[in-house]
């Protein structure tokens, strides 16, 4: 199995991607083509869905990055991590934690848990 951290790592940089060629580049290093991504908010499989929910979240919150919180684990061709999202540089209010599975070194499936989430006003 790959670093844990260095699959987390490479996944956030991913979703902090506002270019989309540059993103398509990652995309296509990190993930399967037929990979799956599924949360309690959006669910997407392969690349052009999984594309799609990013810009989503970029259109939806302008200006936020992801950033690891704590360290990265894995065994097997398990990865486990969390992260916040928000204004770079601050405790980010959206807090989550995700669990992917690997195939063959690339991201097969990720499931997506939303560990803190601002009550909507």
């Amino acid at each position: 199995m790959s670093d844990a951290a260095t699959i987390a790592n490479r996944y956030i940089a991913l979703w902090n991607e506002t270019d989309p060629q540059r993103r398509r580049v990652l995309m296509a290093g990190l993930w399967n083509e037929t990979g799956t991504y599924l949360d309690p908010l959006m669910q997407g499989q392969g690349h052009d869905q999984i594309d799609a929910l990013i810009a989503g979240v970029h259109g939806q919150f302008p200006g936020f990055r992801f950033a690891i919180l704590g360290h990265p684990d894995g065994y097997g061709n398990q990865v486990r991590f969390s992260w916040q999202l928000g204004p770079e540089g601050s405790d980010g209010p959206i807090k989550g934690t995700d669990f992917a599975t690997l195939e063959g070194g690339r991201l097969a499936h990720v499931i997506g848990f939303l560990d803190q989430v601002p009550v909507a006003v």
